[in-house]
């Protein structure tokens, strides 16, 4: 757009709403990020509920595949939160830095 010849005088309007569609595209994008963190979280949470039942468990049990459970309940907390750590990176380099209004009521934890 920017070799675009307008013969009309409205150069820089179209140059400014340019600018402002790709400000908000950039906070459109860096609310994905830390909705998808969030997202990551609440999974965290949910399996850590699940994970509760290892406070019960003993080394001899005879139904070894709990075992396994367990170990899968920990694998998917790992892979949910490198999906986390990564829309955090992504939110940390992206340009938006201006406040969300959507992020208002929201508690960093």
């Amino acid at each position: 757009m920017k070799d675009v010849q307008l013969d009309c005088g409205c150069r820089s309007r179209l140059d400014e709403a340019l600018a402002r569609f790709a400000a908000l595209e950039e906070q459109r994008t860096a609310c994905e990020y830390l909705s998808t963190a969030r997202q990551q979280r609440e999974r965290i949470n949910a399996v850590l509920f699940f994970l509760q039942d290892l406070d019960e468990l003993v080394a001899t049990e005879s139904d070894r595949s709990v075992y396994l459970d367990i170990a899968l309940l920990f694998e998917d907390i790992a892979t949910t939160a490198k999906a986390g750590a990564f829309a955090m990176r992504q939110l940390s380099i992206s340009s938006s830095a201006e406040p969300v209004e959507s992020d208002v009521g929201f508690s960093e934890s």
